[in-house]
């Protein structure tokens, strides 16, 4: 009897309905909701062809969100990293070498052994 394992287990994601993880089941059940509110408000005032395509622009992002990983990173943690090292992090960082050779040198001969 042979099993068959995951060639990369750390990738596994278990799925809950549809093939669809949590994280992309909600995701996608915000979309269609954002997309229904979005017509409902806009239809009678923009008509009907447009308020469509009003719910595609809106409910795209959510459905993407669901989807979006960058080097394992969801889209929210993807969107911190980049906060933090592009506005809160940013800074000019000098380049500062350090000879340790140099400096062991230096300081064997500031010790007396005699």
């Amino acid at each position: 009897m042979e099993i068959k394992i995951p060639k990369e287990v750390r990738r596994h994601k278990e799925t809950i309905f549809f093939g669809l993880s949590v994280r992309q089941f909600v995701c996608a059940v915000l979309a269609v909701g954002t997309a229904v509110v979005v017509y409902l408000v806009l239809s009678k005032t923009v008509g009907k062809d447009t308020a469509s395509w009003a719910c595609i622009v809106a409910a795209a992002p959510l459905a993407a969100a669901g989807f979006f990983s960058y080097n394992g990173l969801t889209l929210e943690q993807f969107a911190w990293a980049y906060i933090k090292s592009q506005f809160l992090c940013a800074a000019p960082r000098p380049f500062q070498s350090e000879n340790i050779y140099c400096k062991a040198l230096s300081m064997k001969g500031d010790h007396d052994y005699d």
